[in-house]
């Protein structure tokens, strides 16, 4: 193999770390500019504070706590010892750690994919609807479902006119395989494959209200391109919060509230600019008059 090929290889390697390294940097720069990461926090305070959204999480809470006990308690159970066996060659005496973690995360996928199918999804729905509601954006809402008269908004949601959330998709479980390696490397490898699963998770967090917004999926692809730093970051906290143990429940809710705060904070920032932009444009066609 000659010294030039050799050569040209390496220089291609690093022109592609180049371009990778840029892109993230980017992307960190979209996150932190954007401050989608401080939402999750946003909806455990909002949650707390408003307890009239609370009645969706008790009528959901015995049996999500009970799956969530008895699939973390049977992880750890049947696969801790063979996941260590096998990470404590490359993670050495770290392997104790990583492997922990990485299980309460396989758990928190097997949670989310049981519980969102088949036990939280109409109430994640209310409390995504009701959030809005209370942010004076019943109007968003009545596109995907009918509206009572009243001033508590979880007594205000009436008949679901449009589907619900999508369910947990196949595409996220197929990523979720596909990344599960990068757990073999020490610290940073774990770390990596939060970020990744955070990202899945950020797209999927405003599912509803782009479906109340009636926005096409060309639409919904082109908005989260442009906003991926953001939604990463809010993807990433959020499954963060959603893999500690036991309170995974509470944060599917909280991580919720927080994405519905954060849709009602873009739909004030559009009236603000229709607001500036309306009189401009009414100002030029007088002009053009």
């Amino acid at each position: 193999m000659s010294s030039g090929f050799v050569s040209n290889v390496q220089h291609k390697a690093q022109e592609v770390a180049r371009e990778d390294i840029g892109k993230a940097k980017a992307l960190v720069a979209d996150a932190a500019k954007s401050q989608a990461y401080v939402y999750p926090f946003k909806g455990i305070y909002y949650f707390l504070t408003h307890r009239e959204l609370w009645k969706p999480f008790y009528s959901r809470i015995i049996p999500t706590l009970s799956l969530s006990a008895v699939v973390i308690s049977g992880m750890f159970f049947f696969t801790y010892l063979p996941q260590l066996a096998v990470l404590v060659f490359v993670n050495g005496p770290l392997a104790a750690i990583t492997t922990a973690v990485l299980i309460l995360n396989e758990s928190s996928v097997i949670v989310n994919l049981v519980s969102r199918n088949f036990l939280l999804q109409d109430a994640l729905l209310d409390t995504f609807d009701g959030t809005m509601i209370s942010r004076n954006e019943a109007g968003v809402v009545s596109e995907g479902r009918q509206l009572k008269s009243g001033k508590n908004p979880m007594d205000r949601l009436g008949k679901i006119l449009k589907s619900p959330f999508e369910k947990y998709s196949p595409k996220a479980l197929i990523r979720y395989v596909m990344y599960l390696p990068l757990n073999f490397i020490p610290i940073a490898g774990t770390a990596i494959f939060i970020v990744l699963q955070g990202r899945s998770r950020g797209e999927s967090v405003h599912g509803r209200y782009f479906q109340l917004k009636k926005w096409s999926v060309s639409r919904q692809r082109e908005w989260l391109e442009t906003h991926t730093g953001a939604y990463s970051a809010f993807g990433t906290i959020a499954t963060l919060l959603e893999m500690v143990p036991f309170a995974s429940m509470f944060f599917a809710f909280t991580n919720t509230v927080g994405a519905a705060l954060w849709a009602a904070d873009i739909e004030a920032q559009e009236s603000q600019m229709d607001n500036t932009t309306a009189p401009s444009l009414r100002e030029a066609a007088k002009k053009a008059e």
